[in-house]
C-alpha cells in the first residue's frame, strides 16, 4: 500500500465469539431476560396503536391487548406471546438475524420524528438475546399486521438460525424459550411470577402468567401507575395503598409528592417521606427507577442528593441515558438536572404544608426535622428554598417559624433566638424566660450545633444563644452593680478548684435563685463541635470551658453567704464555707449532669446544713 493510501471499513464480529459474551456478560442479573422479552412485546402493541392512530392500519372496536407468559414443565419452554405488530420475513431477518439493530429505535424515527417519549422501550437491539441467558435453544413464531405470511425461526445457542413458514394464524409474536438444563429454576411459576412482579409490574399493556400450578391465566401487572395518572384523580388512600403495594411497609408514609416534569425533562413519579419509628431503623430509602413503565433499578442514587435518600418512590425517565443493560446511568449531567428537580419539587411541597396544612405539618415536623437540617447543612439552595418551612419547638410544646419567633422577641431580645437542649437539666433557666414571656427553642439533636451555626451564617440577623450561656438581659433586674467581696471571689475559687472561674453580681428578677452557673456559647459550641468529630471510643481530653459564676444580691442566701464570709479568708470547716459550696453545688447542678463525686459532694454539703439548723 502506497504511503498517502488509506482504507476505510466495518469491524466484523463472528457470531459463535459475540454468542458466548452475550449468553454470560450482556445482563449483571440473568432475571432480566424475561423482563427484555416482555418489553419487546409490550412494544409490539404500542407500535401497532401507534400505526392505527397515524391511520396506516385498522383495528377492531375494543380490542383486546395482551401479552401472555406461560411454562410448559414437560416441554422445559417459557412462551411469551402478543397480539401486536409481529414481523415480515424480511423484518424478522432484519432485527433478529442481526445483532444490535434496533426494531423500536428505527420505528421511533419513522413515525415518531425521534420523539422518544411515546412509550417505545427498546432501545439497543440486544434485549432479545438476552433469552440465551437461560436457553439453550429460542424458537419465534410471528405474523405481521400487513397479512403477510407467518414466519418461523429458530436458532441454537451458538448462534446458527433457521428460517421457515409458520403455521401461527393471528397477529402477532410468540417467543418460546427452551430452557437449560442448569436454569431450571425458571420453570418454577413462583420464580416467573416473582420476576414478572419485580419487573413488569407496571407494563402498559395487559400482562397475563400462565402457571400451570396457578390454574387459570392471572393478570399481574397495572397498567396505568399512579404517576401516570392526574394528581387531582387520586386519593390520599390510594396514595398510601400505592406505597405498602410498593415497599410492604404497614406505616403509612408522612407525605407524598407527585411529579410531572415535562420538557425539557419529561419524567414523572411519586416520593415518599418514609415513617421513621427509632433510631435503629434503617433511614436509607428506595428510589424505584422505571423506564416507560419497565423497572430499571431500586439502587440508582444518583437522581438524588445524598440529604434526601431517606425518600422512597418511583420515578419513570423515559429518556434516562442508561447503558445497555438498563442498570447504570451514563449521562452525569441529565441526572443532575432531574436531581436539582427533585429537591425543588420537595421544597415546594414543605413549603405548602407549612403554610396550608401548618397543623398536620407540625405534628409530622419532628419526624423530617434531622433530615431537613441536614439538608441545610449540605446545600445552601435547599435552604434558600425550603427557609419559610422550616420550624423552631419551643419547651411549652408549641412551634414557630424563624420569622414568626423574632418578630415576637423585637421588643425583649432581638435577633437572639434563646434555646435549650435538655428541659430537665435547664428547666430552672427555661422557668426564669418564661416568667418573662420569653419563647424557648429546643434543639436535643447532635446535629444541632452545626446546624444552628449555618442558619447564622445563612441568615445573619440572628444568634442563638443557650439559656444557661449567661444571664440573659430579660430576666435581670434594674438596679445599680453590687461588688462582691474579694475574700467571697476567693472562697467560690476555692470551692471551685478553679482559679480564673469569673465570679460576678447581677440582679435578678427572681429572687430565690441566690446564684447561676454559665458557660459561653462560644466555648460551648466549640466543645460541642470537638466531640462530635472525635473518633468513636477515643479518650478525648477535656476541653477547659470558661465558667461564670453570677451571684444574685437580690437573693436572701447571698445577704447571708456575705454576713457568715466577713472580711478575712473563710476556713474549709467554717459554716460560710458549707454554705458557699452547697449555692455553688445547688448552681452547678441546673448547669451539667453531675458526676458521682460531685452528687457525693452536694449531698455532703446538704447533710452538714441540716446539722447546722
Amino acid at each position: 500500500m502506497a504511503a498517502n493510501a488509506s482504507r476505510k471499513g466495518g469491524i466484523s464480529v463472528e457470531t459463535q465469539h459475540i454468542f458466548p459474551i452475550i449468553k454470560k456478560w450482556l445482563y449483571s442479573d440473568k432475571d432480566i431476560f424475561l423482563r427484555e422479552i416482555v418489553s419487546n412485546a409490550s412494544d409490539a402493541v404500542t407500535k401497532l396503536k401507534r400505526l392505527a392512530s397515524l391511520g396506516h392500519t385498522e383495528l377492531a372496536e375494543g380490542e383486546d391487548f395482551r401479552i401472555t407468559v406461560s411454562i410448559d414443565r414437560d416441554a422445559r419452554t417459557i412462551t411469551v406471546s402478543d397480539n401486536g405488530i409481529g414481523m415480515t420475513e424480511d423484518e424478522l431477518s432484519r432485527y433478529i438475524c442481526s445483532i444490535a439493530l434496533s426494531g423500536a429505535l428505527e420505528f421511533v424515527e419513522k413515525y415518531e420524528d425521534g420523539d422518544k417519549s411515546g412509550g417505545i422501550i427498546g432501545h439497543f437491539g440486544l434485549g432479545f438475546y438476552s433469552s440465551f441467558m437461560v436457553s439453550d435453544r429460542v424458537e419465534l413464531h410471528t405474523r405481521s399486521y400487513t397479512g403477510a405470511d407467518a414466519v418461523h425461526w429458530s436458532c441454537d445457542e451458538g448462534g446458527e438460525y433457521e428460517i421457515s413458514a409458520s403455521d401461527k394464524e393471528s397477529r402477532g409474536t410468540s417467543v418460546i424459550m427452551h430452557i437449560s438444563e442448569d436454569e431450571s429454576e425458571y420453570l418454577e411459576p413462583s420464580r416467573i411470577k416473582t420476576i414478572l412482579d419485580k419487573y413488569c409490574a407496571f407494563m402498559p399493556v395487559p400482562i397475563y402468567f400462565e402457571g400451570e400450578d396457578e390454574g387459570e391465566s392471572k393478570i399481574v401487572n397495572d397498567t396505568v401507575p399512579l404517576w401516570a395518572r392526574n394528581p387531582s384523580d387520586i386519593t390520599k388512600e390510594e396514595y398510601n395503598e400505592f406505597y405498602h403495594k410498593l415497599f410492604m411497609d404497614a406505616d403509612d408514609p408522612l407525605f407524598y409528592i407527585h411529579i410531572n416534569a415535562d420538557y425539557p425533562l419529561n419524567f414523572k413519579g411519586v416520593l415518599y417521606f418514609p415513617r421513621i419509628r427509632n433510631e435503629a431503623q434503617s433511614l436509607e430509602g428506595e428510589i424505584k427507577l422505571f423506564y416507560n413503565h419497565v423497572f430499571v433499578a431500586d439502587n440508582i442514587k444518583e437522581v438524588l442528593p445524598d440529604y434526601l435518600l431517606m425518600l422512597r418512590g418511583a420515578l419513570d425517565c423515559p429518556e434516562l441515558p442508561l447503558n445497555v443493560s438498563r442498570s447504570y446511568l451514563q449521562d452525569n449531567a441529565y441526572v443532575k438536572k432531574i436531581s436539582q428537580y427533585i429537591v425543588k419539587k420537595v421544597a415546594d411541597k414543605l413549603n405548602s404544608l407549612a403554610l396550608n396544612d401548618r397543623e398536620n405539618y407540625e405534628k409530622l415536623y419532628e419526624d423530617i426535622r434531622i433530615f431537613l437540617e441536614y439538608a441545610c447543612l449540605r446545600e445552601r439552595k435547599f435552604y434558600d428554598r425550603a427557609k419559610d418551612s422550616l420550624l423552631l419547638r419551643l419547651t411549652d410544646g408549641t412551634s414557630c417559624t424563624f420569622t414568626e419567633y423574632l418578630d415576637s422577641a423585637k421588643d425583649k431580645h432581638e435577633g437572639v433566638i434563646y434555646y435549650a437542649n435538655d428541659t430537665a437539666l435547664q428547666s430552672q433557666y427555661i422557668s426564669m424566660m418564661s416568667a418573662e414571656n420569653v419563647k424557648v427553642a429546643l434543639f436535643d439533636l447532635m446535629i444541632d450545633t452545626q446546624y444552628m451555626s449555618a442558619i447564622e451564617q445563612y441568615r445573619g440577623d440572628v444568634k442563638f444563644v443557650r439559656v444557661d450561656s449567661g444571664v440573659a438581659s430579660v430576666v435581670k433586674s434594674e438596679g445599680e452593680k453590687n461588688e462582691i467581696p474579694e475574700n467571697v471571689v476567693a472562697l467560690f475559687r476555692k470551692i471551685a478548684k478553679d482559679e480564673k472561674l469569673t465570679v460576678c453580681a447581677e440582679a435578678l428578677k427572681n429572687a430565690d435563685v441566690p446564684a447561676l452557673l454559665s458557660v459561653s456559647e462560644e466555648s460551648r459550641r466549640f466543645e460541642d463541635m470537638m466531640k462530635m468529630y472525635a473518633a468513636p471510643g477515643a479518650d478525648m481530653p477535656a476541653f477547659p470551658l470558661d465558667y461564670t459564676l453570677t451571684l444574685n444580691p437580690t437573693s436572701e442566701l447571698y445577704a447571708k453567704l456575705i454576713a457568715l464570709a466577713g472580711d478575712g479568708e473563710v476556713a474549709e470547716n467554717s459554716k460560710a464555707y458549707t454554705y458557699a459550696s452547697f449555692i455553688y453545688q445547688l448552681a452547678r447542678l441546673s448547669q451539667k449532669k453531675l458526676t458521682a463525686d460531685e452528687l457525693s459532694e452536694l449531698l455532703s454539703d446538704g447533710y452538714k446544713l441540716l446539722k447546722m439548723i
